[in-house]
């Protein structure tokens, strides 16, 4: 199809009249940088970013684009890996203001809007018994908006549970403006009314197809098989009325035809037994051979997995033991899974498909389980094994991932064929997992795929690997929707009556062609050859980046400035400015970077917890810190290293003689100091921080029973001494310490404990002179104070557990967190009556990463009758004092969780570190305390009773 040719200066005044707030458009150079790519292997800079804030204003800028011929792309989750959801026009975002979940009938419908991701309305619905039908293995990043425009399927749903046998109505958007909502019994009627002439040839297409048996045959061969290949036609013979026929045909569709502003699913119920196994078979031909009886045994997933996966998996952190222990060359494996509602059934197919599978020719004997932590290692392994293989490539490389189905039957065949190309093409790396139950594999090509050579290469690889798909009767496209990638190949996998079916429908929904064109159809025979994205080498730290995109949910700058992803991209795009000459755009790109990609990150290590490759892009903002750290402050942070005691004493008494005068006055003086030396240096005072907390020296050298056994060293954290307790209380110090007593325990105290510090201040600033006065004391102290007593550390905020976990890493000592400790040591010695009614408990990044959550929760049903942590839940970015020198910044990343606090209108708020307890506070207007201070109230067990327990 022709391409809209676009003016930026007319994007501008076109969106300009149609969104109320300019400050959601974005025109600059990094925003655009940042939204420029996906998960896929192309790469298109757009004119325009707007963040849509209703579906009215979407009507409105998709009415100024029809009039201006302005291309339209809409971006949610950005996971698409065929080019759909990046284009060189304006850029919708619609992930960040389209969240809405809305359970319906005790979970057996949902309604949702495109920004939440399949893994949050699945958060909700399992506690209900449901579950989404598309199950994607990106379920943690991708959106709905991208299950809905895709036709999601996944691992298990196949073609009866995918998006479209599951959606039951939707609120879409025309290219008009037109805004209709199937659910209202009256929508034929207002279609007819608004859009005459596409409700007419709707109905005109329907009956073509239907009257033409040859396409008849052609759509139920196709789509019997998962298929994303082009338009979902089926529709036309599946339902009757323009309505139902449009809103099936917009499944699917890539954004060329409509914006869904909300769905509403029906559900499907949650099989709660399961068996899994892992069985590793010689060479990938048995593993595919084996399938047809695998699938007859009622297998719910078959997931494979070839010898280049299991090579990259090994390396992975907590991999399944299936797959150690040999060096794979030819093999494969099966990922394979029973689910049922019945123990007897389950027990009955596991063992079935045990005797199976160990009949065949496989690698080592197969074992089913039903253990939560196998399953978790082996789904783990599967999930991210894109990410994870794609992380391996070459430096400087794309990596293209292509996904086709065939047959089963035929699939063995198939992979024995596509090997056989990747030798021709020389492509030596490449790799071939995915859902061998329903014939459907994914494929990974990387290269450089610059010049003619390389593009040649790939080229002649496309054709035939065409070829060999539709000769064995199977289908383009699976799951990835055809994109870019595809676009020109949908004449030959349909012909041409369908495909002029399809150019008919797009004419109809969209004469303008100004809806996300170049996807899903092209006539440019090489169109899929343009726009490749090439991968500059940048910093070691992020370089195996694929850009998939899973980072993004848990990262608390994410609605404020940049995405982890985004701070990958846009380095890599000042790199290539540099490489290509383009000094000036590479200097814009570097300045503007400093407040959106390093003031602003929390630097909080969560990315990593959801990349697959264990990319932590704090380790590289922690990086640029450190290079463009300011030599005053440096050595003024090195300073208060030297002297860190005294420096955490007048930073208490500074902030209660602060709550002694008016905040504003306080307030004000530090405007200034930030407005004269920076926004990143002077923390901003507000009053709803605390006063001073109470000096660590005063706990003197022992703390607890002073005649009980002494369990441990106890390690207060400085940020508990330098801000006060909620209630001007002792806080955590004094009652971890009284729990100790009723425990009938003690612990030692190291000597010059006050100035004893974990070191993230600095840390997490670069300031490394600093850090290593602090490091070498701190680990002088903390050795002297263990000695050879083999005792644990116990410190009492988590972020600060987990910093003096990574000093003491190399000394042998073990560090545990009071909580943890509490949970093990303190609770069953004790007496506890439940105080609260509802407790809300906000973990941590740190309490999270140390696996520290199940006892968090542990010590809150203890005090309270029911407890809840927030399905929003997310770092609050306080971090240390960053929510201080950047307010903004918290309240964006804690946004969510905060309306859902409030929602609950809870009795206590509790966390397991002071400075979380501070943005927490500050975000939902509820004092956070330490939840130790509320096992404190809620113990009473007097210390003679304590002792029997014992």
């Amino acid at each position: 199809m022709a391409h809209p040719t676009t003016v930026p200066s007319l994007i501008t005044e076109a969106i300009g009249e149609a969104v109320g707030d300019p400050t959601r458009i974005r025109t600059r150079a990094i925003d655009l940088a940042a939204y420029a790519g996906d998960a896929s292997h192309y790469l298109l800079t757009p004119e325009a970013v707007v963040i849509a804030e209703s579906a009215a204003e979407v009507a409105a800028i998709l009415r100024a684009a029809t009039r201006s011929a302005a291309p339209v792309t809409f971006r949610s989750g950005g996971t698409s890996l065929s080019g759909q959801a990046s284009g060189s026009g304006i850029i919708v975002d619609t992930r960040q203001r389209f969240k809405s979940i809305e359970v319906l009938d005790g979970g057996k419908r949902v309604r949702v809007q495109p920004g939440a991701t399949v893994a949050q309305v699945n958060a909700r619905l399992t506690r209900l018994g449901y579950r989404l039908g598309p199950d994607p293995a990106s379920e943690v990043a991708c959106t709905i908006g991208g299950v809905i425009a895709n036709n999601s399927s996944g691992m298990a749903c196949g073609i009866d549970e995918n998006t479209y046998r599951t959606l039951e109505s939707m609120v879409f958007v025309l290219p008009s403006g037109t805004t209709i909502d199937t659910a209202d019994p009256t929508a034929d009627r207002q279609l007819h009314a608004a859009e005459p002439e596409l409700a007419e040839g709707i109905e005109r297409l329907q009956r073509r197809v239907r009257s033409d048996p040859a396409s008849v045959a052609s759509i139920e061969r196709q789509f019997s098989l998962k298929n994303t290949m082009g338009y979902g036609i089926n529709a036309f013979l599946d339902f009757e009325s323009p309505v139902d026929v449009l809103q099936h045909l917009i499944i699917g569709s890539e954004g060329t035809l409509a914006f869904v502003a909300e769905a509403t699913f029906r559900t499907v119920p949650v099989l709660p037994l399961v068996s899994t196994a892992l069985a590793v078979f010689p060479s990938l031909d048995a593993a595919t051979r084996a399938l047809p009886e695998l699938v007859a045994s009622g297998a719910a997933t078959l997931e494979l997995m070839d010898a280049t996966s299991l090579t990259v998996g090994q390396r992975l952190p907590g991999s399944p033991a299936e797959i150690q222990g040999f060096t794979p060359q030819d093999h494969a494996a099966l990922l394979v899974e029973y689910r049922s509602e019945d123990a007897v059934e389950l027990r009955d197919r596991a063992t079935a498909g045990g005797v199976l599978l160990n009949g065949l020719d496989v690698h080592a004997p197969v074992l089913f389980s039903s253990d939560a932590s196998q399953r978790s290692r082996a789904w783990a392994l599967r999930k991210g094994l894109y990410a994870s293989v794609a992380g391996a490539r070459p430096s400087g490389t794309t990596a293209l991932l292509e996904d086709i189905v065939v047959p089963t039957a035929a699939l063995a065949d198939t992979c024995a064929s596509l090997q056989e190309l990747f030798v021709q093409h020389a492509y030596r790396d490449s790799v071939i997992f995915g859902h061998a139950k329903d014939g459907n594999i994914h494929f990974m090509l990387t290269d450089r795929f610059e010049g003619d050579a390389a593009l040649g290469r790939f080229n002649g690889f496309t054709e035939q690997m065409v070829d060999l798909v539709l000769a064995a009767g199977g289908n383009l496209k699976a799951e990835h929707g055809t994109g870019r990638a595809m676009a020109p190949y949908v004449r030959r996998q349909y012909g041409d009556e369908l495909y002029g079916v399809m150019l008919e429908l797009k004419r109809l929904v969209d004469p303008a062609g100004v809806m996300n064109p170049g996807v899903l159809i092209d006539e440019d025979p090489q169109a899929h050859l343009q726009g490749i994205k090439l991968q500059p080498t940048v910093e070691e730290e992020v370089d195996r980046c694929v850009e998939c995109g899973y980072c993004e949910p848990v990262c608390p700058s994410r609605d404020l400035t940049l995405t982890p992803r985004q701070r990958i991209v846009v380095r890599r795009a000042e790199e290539s400015a540099r490489a290509r000459g383009d000094i000036a755009l590479a200097e814009e790109l570097a300045d503007d970077y400093d407040y959106a990609g390093v003031q602003t990150c929390a630097v909080d290590g969560m990315c990593q917890t959801a990349c697959p490759v264990q990319i932590n892009t704090g380790a590289l903002v922690k990086r640029i810190r450190r290079t463009e750290a300011a030599p005053v402050a440096a050595a003024g942070w090195k300073a208060a290293a030297t002297g860190w005691g005294p420096v955490t004493r007048i930073g208490s008494v500074a902030l209660s003689g602060a709550k002694l005068l008016p905040a504003p006055v306080v307030g004000a003086v530090t405007d200034v100091a930030r407005a004269v030396l920076g926004a990143d240096t002077v923390p901003k005072y507000s009053g709803d921080l605390p006063g001073g907390g109470r000096s660590r020296k005063a706990l003197g050298r022992t703390v607890g029973a002073g005649d009980g056994p002494t369990v441990g060293i106890y390690v207060p954290a400085c940020v508990n001494s330098m801000f006060g307790a909620a209630d001007g209380g002792d806080g955590v110090m004094g009652a971890f310490t009284r729990l100790l007593e009723r425990a009938g325990l003690s612990m030692m105290v190291p000597d010059g404990v006050e100035s004893i510090c974990c070191g993230t201040p600095w840390s997490s600033k670069g300031f490394a002179s600093g850090a290593a006065v602090n490091e070498q004391r701190t680990v002088e102290r903390i050795r002297a104070a263990v000695a050879d007593s083999g005792l644990v550390v116990v410190s009492d905020a988590s972020s600060c557990t987990e910093g003096f976990a990574k000093l003491l890493s190399e000394s042998g000592v073990v560090v545990e967190d009071a909580v943890a400790f509490a949970a093990r040591e303190i609770l069953p010695r004790i007496d506890v009556s439940a105080q609260i009614e509802q407790l809300v408990l906000h973990p941590t990044c740190s309490s999270r990463q140390m696996g520290l959550d199940p006892d968090l929760v542990l010590i809150g049903e203890a005090v309270a009758e029911r407890v809840h942590v927030p399905d929003d839940w997310g770092c609050c970015a306080f971090a240390g004092d960053r929510g201080m020198l950047h307010p903004e910044l918290t309240a964006s990343a804690t946004k969510a969780e905060a309306a859902e606090v409030a929602a609950l209108g809870a009795d206590a708020h509790a966390s397991c570190n002071r400075t979380c307890e501070l943005g927490m506070t500050r975000a939902t207007g509820e004092d956070y305390r330490h939840v130790l201070e509320l096992l404190d109230a809620a113990s009473s067990a007097p210390l003679e009773s304590a002792r029997s327990a014992r």
